[in-house]
């Protein structure tokens, strides 16, 4: 029980092999996963034909096409017939009925015998002149198509086989735009391999605007590297690879001995400069920052490789595998009724359920709270928590109540440390209030931060500009510039000042 896959090709006669051409002769019996192929017509004559064009017709996806031919082809072999399979290019190239049969062929007692052809990729490359060894990289239209973010690494060239519609194309354009720039130059090649092959340059936004078939593929250059003699990397890999030549006995000496612990400040402190960045509302700089705190990351990660701990790709890995376990009602059957409630109370679950099945069964509930989050940040997670197990006053008079409590007996305290206790006290039920009307308190102070940084720069440069130093001024005169940018503030923001 022989099933013989033979490659037609990409399309001309005259590249169809001997070796195929002398086993399609031999064939009683020719399968065509289709006939639309320009070198079907031009076939040994003698074996009967048979497609599985209606195949296509009717089934309601690819897989389903993909899987309905192999289905038919191994009940054929394995009734004791040897038959021919053949197939446009080359049966390893972009052949998902291919992968499928070898897959499931030995368990069903099916020999398989490859007899290689000439793929869409030759005649492609040649036709828009490139080579395929610097890290050309082959995907199908329809995995791209379905995909959010493209499977691509973008300093490298990527073929895109089998754009065979226009909504093909259009799904593959926006798949792509989530890597690529709106007008990044792309060839649209078509018939590659026939006296019809055309290739066109153009910018990624219109190739859905051209007419495409079934012979359509799609050349995706590298990202422009730049960085003259050093090229600068676009992809993570890259990236990971700038970093590891960092830590490489070549690399650089302060790089080199970093560890953990000694990178655990600036870890802190690039995550509060993205936050500086958002806050600001500044995309530039938020570029810039979540670009330093990817570099902590891969650092990390770095480091972990060479002491034998994990891997990048078991970080990948961990947190991919996380958030499509508690999101049952993206990657499952579960249905949240579109309510982010449902999905909180979800999340909480599942998470809890990982807790016992590490033996986690007391740990608290609190626990989850990081020990370094600053502390007013931690006070407000500390708060949320609690109110889901039902730890909250009945209503806001009770909080306020409290609040007046606290100032009462920071006021009354006789020593520093009462002060110190009680101090903290208040601070904390203020986030208890601030949680009341919807507030983040950790925002809410970093805003009157901010406040009050620009009106003490303010009164500093007005100082300067008098030729004076802020020693010289009264508080009078410092108060009178702080009503002064005050004002300003609420009237160019609409602001209650403070």
């Amino acid at each position: 029980m022989t099933l013989t896959i033979v490659g037609l090709g990409p399309g001309d006669p005259d590249d169809l092999t001997r070796r195929a051409w002398k086993a399609l002769s031999e064939a009683d019996e020719v399968y065509l996963r289709t006939r639309h192929h320009p070198t079907v017509e031009h076939l040994p004559a003698g074996p009967e034909l048979h497609s599985f064009d209606e195949v296509y017709e009717t089934a309601e996806s690819f897989d389903a096409v993909y899987d309905t031919i192999v289905d038919r082809l191994l009940k054929i072999a394995a009734s004791g017939r040897d038959i021919v399979y053949a197939v446009p290019g080359d049966p390893m190239v972009a052949e998902g009925t291919v992968t499928r049969i070898l897959e499931r062929a030995a368990g069903q007692g099916v020999d398989v015998q490859i007899v290689n052809g000439v793929s869409f990729v030759e005649p492609t490359l040649a036709l828009i002149g490139v080579d395929a060894l610097p890290g050309l990289q082959l995907v199908d239209a329809i995995d791209v198509a379905v995909a959010y973010h493209p499977p691509i690494n973008p300093d490298y060239p990527a073929l895109v086989a089998q754009v065979y519609s226009r909504q093909v194309a259009s799904d593959v354009k926006l798949t792509l735009m989530n890597q690529y720039a709106d007008d990044h130059p792309v060839w649209l090649v078509r018939a590659a391999g026939t006296a019809e092959q055309s290739a066109q340059e153009m910018p990624l936004y219109e190739i859905d605007r051209q007419p495409v078939d079934h012979l359509t593929a799609l050349y995706v250059p590298p990202v422009p590297a730049g960085g003259g003699k050093v090229p600068i990397a676009t992809s993570f890999e890259g990236f990971q690879n700038t970093i590891a030549h960092l830590r490489a006995p070549e690399g650089c000496p302060w790089d080199r001995e970093q560890t953990h612990e000694t990178l655990r400040q600036h870890l802190m402190e690039e995550a509060f400069e993205v936050i500086d960045a958002i806050d600001a509302g500044d995309p530039a700089m938020l570029q810039e920052e979540l670009g330093d705190l990817l570099l902590q990351v891969v650092l990390h990660a770095q480091i972990a490789v060479e002491e034998g701990e994990f891997m990048m790709t078991d970080v990948i890995r961990q947190i991919d595998a996380k958030l499509k376990r508690r999101h049952p009602h993206v990657w499952g059957e579960v249905d949240v009724h579109g309510n982010p409630d449902v999905v909180t109370a979800n999340w909480a679950a599942i998470k809890a359920e990982e807790r016992a099945a590490r033996g986690e069964t007391e740990r608290s509930v609190l626990d989850g709270v990081p020990k370094a989050m600053p502390a007013l940040a931690q006070a407000h997670q500390y708060d949320l928590r609690a109110v889901q197990l039902g730890f909250d006053w009945p209503d806001e008079a009770g909080v306020i109540a409290k609040v007046h409590e606290e100032i009462q007996e920071v006021i009354e305290a006789k020593t520093d440390d009462e002060r110190f206790h009680e101090i903290g006290d208040l601070l904390l039920v203020t986030a208890v209030w601030a949680r009341w009307h919807g507030l983040n308190p950790e925002d809410a102070l970093r805003a009157a931060n901010r406040r009050f940084y620009e009106r003490f720069t303010y009164i500093e440069r007005k100082a300067r500009e008098q030729g004076r130093s802020l020693t010289e001024m009264t508080l009078d005169e410092m108060d009178v510039l702080w009503n002064e940018i005050k004002k300003q503030q609420n009237n160019g923001q609409g602001a209650n000042g403070g």
